[in-house]
């Protein structure tokens, strides 16, 4: 397999899909009266904003994944281990551990503030539909830092770029205010739009739940699990009044260069980028507008 074959994204190809499934979606809210669409209507402004943010970040991640190649394939080099493309169950495997490592990530980047700085773009919206699933940040370098165990252990380097896209495709769904419970054995499973609902919202009981990309065991077993048993309020628990797609992107950066420089201590400023979102030392003001969770 050429190098340009390895960059061969299936998010590009599940493109035309994506579209499809938000055209439909929209086009059912148009026969559904406001009272019942809530927080999953299109509003246009929004909507203008999460596709701006979808391509940009299309884009963006493009680059920084060639890049991330060149570095995948110098560790899978080193490595003596290797695991066969063409063997299901280097599929299966390579599925769950990627997985796995983005719940590990995505945990981390609501729980350091230099992280969630890239993250909270996707939050952002105080809306709920298939649009928002493509409002994704332009910042993803921490995440490539994630996979970096892979290559260690062998998984040739496209075939990562590979399943997290297929994770990433199922994510698309669970984007949605349409489907309401799924059987059991599935809730009890997978990621489910209920489960991601919960992740998605500003209330004090559901924030920092569901990490889950597409197997909420993780959640289960890791103790971020939280049932979906009201409807959600989306969003952040301090919203960005804007729908600048570079302000969305970027206004977390800025608060946090604020809080830094008006720190006293060296523990204060380190905690400020690494610390969580909301945290502030007991004798400054509070944090800055825009953080997801509460003082830890």
């Amino acid at each position: 397999m050429s190098f340009t074959q390895q960059l061969h994204d299936p998010i590009v190809f599940a493109l035309p899909v994506f579209v499809l499934f938000i055209g439909l979606e929209a086009l059912a809210l148009r026969f559904v009266d406001d009272d019942d669409a809530g927080a999953g209507r299109y509003e246009r402004r929004d909507t203008r904003a999460n596709l701006a943010m979808g391509l940009g970040s299309l884009a963006i991640t493009g680059g920084a994944r060639a890049a991330a190649l060149v570095g995948y394939a110098a560790l899978y080099v080193l490595t003596p281990l290797r695991m066969s493309s063409h063997q299901w169950t280097t599929w299966v495997a390579t599925l769950l551990l990627v997985d796995l490592l983005w719940y590990l990530y995505h945990r981390a980047s609501h729980r350091v503030r230099i992280m969630w700085a890239a993250h909270q773009a996707h939050h952002s919206s105080e809306h709920f539909n298939l649009s928002v699933a493509v409002r994704q940040k332009w910042n993803p370098w921490f995440e490539l830092l994630f996979w970096v165990p892979l290559p260690l252990l062998g998984v040739p380097p496209w075939m990562i770029f590979t399943a997290f896209s297929v994770n990433l495709v199922f994510q698309f769904f669970v984007h949605t205010e349409r489907v309401d419970r799924l059987p059991a054995p599935i809730e009890f499973v997978f990621n489910t739009p209920s489960h991601h609902r919960v992740h998605h919202a500003s209330d004090r009981d559901y924030l920092d739940k569901n990490y889950a990309g597409i197997l909420i065991v993780w959640d289960r077993l890791f103790g971020s699990y939280a049932e979906e048993t009201h409807r959600p309020t989306y969003g952040l628990t301090k919203n960005v009044d804007t729908f600048n797609p570079f302000r969305l992107q970027y206004h977390e950066y800025g608060a946090i260069a604020r809080d830094v420089r008006a720190a006293r201590t060296w523990r204060a400023r380190l905690g400020y980028l690494v610390g969580p979102p909301g945290w502030t030392p007991s004798d400054t003001a509070p944090v800055s507008e825009g953080a997801s969770t509460v003082a830890a």
